[in-house]
This record gives structure tokens, sequence and C-alpha cells, in this order.
């Protein structure tokens, strides 16, 4: 029945011969022919009230999978007329032949068989090879114009009821060979016209798109002209002035040159007059420069002497000064002697208070303090012969601990006896 009621469109609308209307009855019967193609195996689904069975819903697909069906859906949304998905399923479909697209929505529709397999069941016409065949067949429905007024028409209470008597066929319209070759040969030349339209319509828009950008780049090369002239301008006016100053240069170098001259030719004759006396003068400084020379190898010779003589008092210096770090050393053991003898002195004389067994030992140990004492005097008498000059002080510091380490040792002496008395 798609098949037939496409052919009879094509057929009625060749003969009638000018753009079909919405009260076309072969139009009428392919839009109610279609609508049951579409819901051929659609499956049932629940609702609040009831259960419905809509090809709205894979029709609204078709704006996800094509982007220039987006707006012909917002027109079906925009219908204030229409309140059930029916309705706008209808409305749909006369919107997609008026655009002379409806074979390119449903062939979209028809190759995303997983999406439509939420909408249909398997045995569906959507789903199997004759659905493709009816999308192939919609593409002969470009050659018809159609101009259809979709507010006002009431979509929503329609029945869809097929008139299978305007495909039954007589003998008359068996016999019409040559009228179907007419209709055949103008269908052909209609498809051609259509596609040469198609063809000429994407090369009108490429070569609008790149009179666009010729006309941008002209007016950037314009815009850059213009820059370029002004620049040349500019450089003129610098090179003309360059000219100017250029000559101002050179007639002032000329002069210059003509002054240069005299100058030149006086200081010629000056210094012909003068070179006699810079001879005399040349002699005097070679005998000058002769004495100059004798002068500095002298210098340079007394120079190394006193190098060698600074050397050696370097030497000296650190062997001095290595001597006084000896003595020095030597200093700090008899201080760390004093210290030890301090030591002593005291133990002694807590042991002395603890017991006088211990008075016999303290005896001792100032006769060591006392051989200890005469042993830095003679260490320090050694001392004072070998450094009498740089040594004054330490051997004044030397004694005086000496001394105040024999007064101490005398007193805890006299201490001692005290205590044994």
């Amino acid at each position: 029945m798609a098949k037939l009621s496409i052919k009879g469109l094509i057929e009625s609308a060749l003969s009638f011969g000018r753009t079909l209307d919405s009260d076309y009855p072969p139009l009428q019967q392919f839009f109610v022919v279609m609508e049951h193609c579409l819901k051929h195996g659609l499956k049932v689904r629940k609702s609040f009230l009831s259960y419905n069975k809509t090809i709205w819903g894979p029709l609204e697909l078709v704006e996800k999978l094509y982007p220039e069906a987006e707006e012909i859906a917002a027109s079906v949304r925009d219908l204030p007329g229409l309140k059930t998905p029916l309705g706008r399923a209808r409305a749909w479909l006369r919107l997609a032949l008026m655009q002379k697209k409806m074979a390119d929505y449903l062939r979209c529709l028809i190759i995303q068989r997983d999406l439509l397999s939420e909408f249909y069941e398997y045995h569906a016409l959507m789903m199997e090879e004759e659905g493709a065949v009816i999308v192939g067949l919609l593409v002969g429905l470009n050659v018809i114009d159609a101009n259809l007024c979709v507010k006002g028409e009431d979509l929503d209470s329609q029945v869809g009821v097929i008139d299978f008597s305007v495909y039954l066929k007589s003998d008359d319209d068996i016999g019409g060979k040559e009228r179907n070759v007419q209709i055949a040969a103008i269908l052909d030349q209609k498809n051609y016209v259509e596609e040469l339209n198609r063809q000429l319509n994407s090369t009108v828009s490429s070569l609008h798109a790149r009179v666009d950008s010729l006309e941008k780049s002209n007016t950037k090369l314009i815009e850059e002209l213009a820059i370029a002239k002004n620049n040349i301008i500019k450089l003129q006016e610098e090179n003309h002035q360059l000219r100017s100053e250029n000559t101002l240069i050179l007639m002032k170098t000329q002069h210059h040159l003509e002054a240069t001259k005299v100058d030149v030719e006086a200081e010629l004759q000056t210094y012909k007059h003068s070179r006699q006396g810079l001879d005399e003068m040349y002699t005097e400084a070679r005998r000058q420069l002769r004495e100059e020379a004798q002068l500095r190898q002298d210098m340079e010779n007394e120079l190394v002497v006193q190098v060698s003589m600074k050397h050696e008092i370097e030497l000296a210096m650190k062997l001095l000064e290595k001597d006084i770090h000896e003595k020095q050393d030597t200093l700090i053991g008899l201080r760390q002697q004093l210290d030890e003898v301090k030591a002593i002195n005291m133990e002694m004389y807590q042991k002395l208070q603890v017991s006088e067994d211990a008075m016999k030992e303290k005896n001792e140990i100032i006769s060591r303090l006392e051989d200890k004492t005469n042993q830095i005097n003679a260490t320090m008498k050694q001392l004072e012969q070998s450094d009498k000059d740089l040594l004054t002080q330490t051997r004044t510091i030397a004694m005086s601990f000496v001394k105040c380490a024999s007064n101490e040792a005398q007193h805890q002496y006299k201490l001692v006896k005290d205590i044994s008395f």
C-alpha cells in the first residue's frame, strides 16, 4: 500500500500540474498510509490513565540524530492547536514533506535500529528491510511541491482510513503506457532539476563563504595599503629631510677641509723649523734614558738584596715566635705544677685535721714541694739565661708565682708545725 500510495501521489501530482494543498485526496491517503506504516509494530506504552501507541516518540528522536530537524520539531511544539502526540506527529510529517526532507529524516531514523528498538517490536516494518525500501521510495516525493496549512487544521481528531478504491486500476489505465512513459520522463527531468538545484545551492553557499573571506581579506589589504601609503609618505619626507641635511653636511665638510688644508700647510712649515730642535731633544732624551736605565738596574739589585734580607728577617721572626711559643708552653706547665701544689696543700691540710698519722705523709709532701720549688727556681734561671730580653716579663710573672708558692708552702709548713705542737 505504501508503494501504491507513493506512486499514485507522484502520478496524480504530475498530471495535476500545480502545487498541492491539504484537500488533495491522494496526498491525504499518503499521510494515512505513512501513519499506518509508522504505527506497525509500535510498542504499547503505559500511561497514567491508560495504554497508548503513539508515533511521536520515534519522530521526536530525529532531531537528536539530524541537526537540521531541530527547527521542524520546535515548530511542531510551538503550534497552539495541537494537544495530542499523534497530532504533533501528523504535523511533523506534513512539514517534512513541504521541506522535501522526509526521506532524509526517516533514513537517519532506520539506521539507528538500536534506538528504534525502544519504540518498535523486532517484527515492525521500520525494523525490517521493507522500511529501507519505503524510505527509498520517499525520495521520489522530492519532485512534489506541497503548500500545506498546518496551523488551523484539526490534526488531533482526524480518523485515518485507507480508501482502497483509489488504488484499483481499470482496463483503461493499463492501456496508457505512453502516458506512463511521459510521466516517467517528466519525473526524471524534475529529479535532475532538483539535484542540479541542490548542487547549485551548495555551490552558491560556498561562493558566498569565499566572497565573505575575500571581502575580509580585501578590507584588510586596503587597510594595509593605506598604512603602507602613509609609511611611504613619511619615508619620502624623511628622505627629503636627509637629503637636505646631507647637502648641509657636505658644504660644512668642504669648508672644514679648506680650513684644514691651510692649517696643515702652516703646521708643515712649523714642523720643518722645529725638526732640528727635536733632533737635539731626541739625543738628550736618549742620554737621559740610558742614565735612567742604569739607575733602574741599580735599584733592582738593591731591591733583590732587600728582598733577601726580608726573607731572613721573616725566618728569624718565625724561629723567635717558635721559641716564644715553647717558652709559653713551659710557663703553662709551671702554672699547672703550681696548681697541683696548691691542690696537694689543700689535700694535706684536710688530712691533718682528720688524723695525726697523716703528718708524716704531709712532711714528705712538703719536702717534695720544696724539691719542686728548687727545680722551678733552677728552670727559671735557665730561662733567664737563654733569653733575657724577650722574657723579662715572663720571668717576673714566674718569680711572683714561685714566691707566692714558697710563701704559701712556708705558711702551710708553719701551720703544720703549729698543729703538731
